[in-house]
């Protein structure tokens, strides 16, 4: 038996975040897949269409046409890869947009923090390195959990629990 005040709290909340998150990160003329390929081509530079697809969530297809559409924004450049593959890579714009992004998305969820204590923080950085591994082994896929993450903060002083659970 579960809590189920617990779990309407936890989906309401998961929602509403998800629906903050994606708001804080919208730019003219880019999807929220687009917005979501910036940032993952900001800490994987040069992944193939298909790879960005793979991080983001889109088939080949859907990778290529937001692609093209990121290529017609001067966003990002398509440059030849291994074998047949095809490079992308952020343009200083491109790259100044996902800074943005990434600046945009702590700064919406780093209000919704402000009323917890430090201690209270705490707590809830432990609750969510516990219920993170458990997000992976259902999802199975550590790029597309993270594909809006700023990777540097996660682990710069810690270990990523979505990386832990994956390795």
């Amino acid at each position: 038996m579960h809590d189920q005040r617990l779990v309407n709290l936890l989906g309401a909340a998961a929602l509403a975040l998800t629906d903050l998150m994606v708001a804080a990160t919208r730019m003219p003329g880019v999807s929220t897949s687009g917005a979501a390929a910036l940032v993952s081509l900001r800490f994987a530079p040069g992944l193939s269409v298909t790879e960005v697809g793979r991080h983001i969530g889109l088939t080949q297809s859907a990778a290529a046409r937001m692609t093209d559409s990121l290529v017609a924004a001067g966003l990002v450049t398509r440059e030849p890869g291994p074998g047949r593959e095809v490079a992308v890579t952020l343009t200083d714009t491109g790259t100044a947009a996902a800074e943005r992004l990434l600046a945009a998305r702590a700064e919406s969820l780093a209000d919704l923090l402000a009323p917890l204590t430090d201690a209270e923080r705490k707590g809830l950085t432990t609750l969510l390195t516990k219920i993170l591994p458990g997000v992976y082994h259902r999802v199975g896929n550590t790029d597309l959990i993270c594909r809006l993450c700023d990777r540097d903060t996660c682990t710069t002083d810690a270990s990523c629990p979505v990386g832990a659970a994956a390795r």
